[in-house]
């Protein structure tokens, strides 16, 4: 049995579909004289006026406008719908992301799904994502809510390992101080300006954690300035966290209250050893040497 395609108002093909349908689209006004219809096999378009079997049902009217999809032709599944959705799911795994982009795709396929008028399926799935997209992006809050905490911890741990880092940066440079002197460690008024040489960078005298306009944030312990390191108990504190600043010396009294990071504090010994010590555990430092 032959078949035949058509061009319809919308200019979309229709087809192939037997004689007695494309008979039946003809009596219900979606094919006329003038709709553009090739016959299986054919290569060339011909006007429906020109196929001498259907002059006997051809009225003369207008060209018609297909304005719903012919029975029997399938539609298709909305692209943007189904990319929505997978959008709007990928979102709730990555901290709403996605959502925003499955949201503005959802929302534009359910109109194309609108207006196609029958040739664009997939409503539910457009519906479908752009629900899941808006509930990933109001879940944002949540996920930053969570990250919050586990993200200041990460920075409090890292900016306690570069604290640790440069007390024993500091204690090295007292140490090549002491070899350069006779083997004493720096006078205790002028200890920053003494090692001042031996530090890398500026920035190595101030803790991350610290004031920012602080130019140090360490103090020397004021009871082994000057003496022979051979004469000093390798445990005896060196250096401490201090908010003192520049060339302060002292003890325990210039110490920081509070630990600046990580619930610790940063201490460095006369071996040059550096020590992370709970508050609880200051009582054992030794400041005599």
């Amino acid at each position: 049995m032959a078949t035949y395609t058509i061009i319809g108002g919308d200019q979309k093909e229709y087809g192939p579909i037997p004689a007695n349908d494309l008979r039946q689209w003809i009596a219900d006004g979606r094919a006329n004289a003038q709709t553009k219809t090739r016959a299986e096999g054919a290569s060339e378009w011909k006007v429906l006026a020109d196929f001498p079997e259907f002059a006997d049902v051809l009225p003369n009217s207008p060209p018609p406008r297909l304005t719903s999809v012919p029975a029997g032709i399938p539609s298709r599944t909305s692209g943007l719908a189904v990319t929505s959705l997978v959008l709007g799911i990928l979102g709730m795994f990555s901290c709403g992301l996605t959502a925003l982009f499955g949201l503005i795709l959802g929302i534009v396929a359910m109109l194309k799904v609108k207006n196609s008028r029958g040739a664009l399926s997939g409503h539910g799935l457009a519906l479908a994502g752009t629900i899941v997209s808006g509930v990933a992006l109001l879940m944002i809050p949540v996920f930053a809510a969570m990250m919050l905490p586990a993200l200041a911890a990460a920075k409090q741990k890292a900016q306690a390992i570069n604290c640790v880092n440069n007390g024993k940066q500091l204690a090295l440079a007292v140490k090549i101080y002491s070899t350069d002197h006779t083997n004493h460690f720096p006078p205790a008024t002028t200890w920053c300006d003494a090692i001042t040489d031996m530090v890398g960078a500026p920035k190595i005298f101030q803790c991350p954690s610290a004031h920012s306009d602080s130019r140090c944030g360490y103090a020397f312990n004021a009871k082994i300035a000057g003496l022979d390191e051979d004469e000093i108990n390798p445990s005896t504190v060196m250096i401490f966290e201090s908010d003192a600043g520049w060339n302060a010396s002292g003890g325990p009294e210039l110490m920081i209250g509070k630990p600046r990071h990580s619930r610790v504090f940063m201490v460095a010994l006369a071996d040059g050893s550096v020590q992370q010590l709970r508050e609880s555990q200051l009582a054992t430092l030794r400041w005599d040497p």
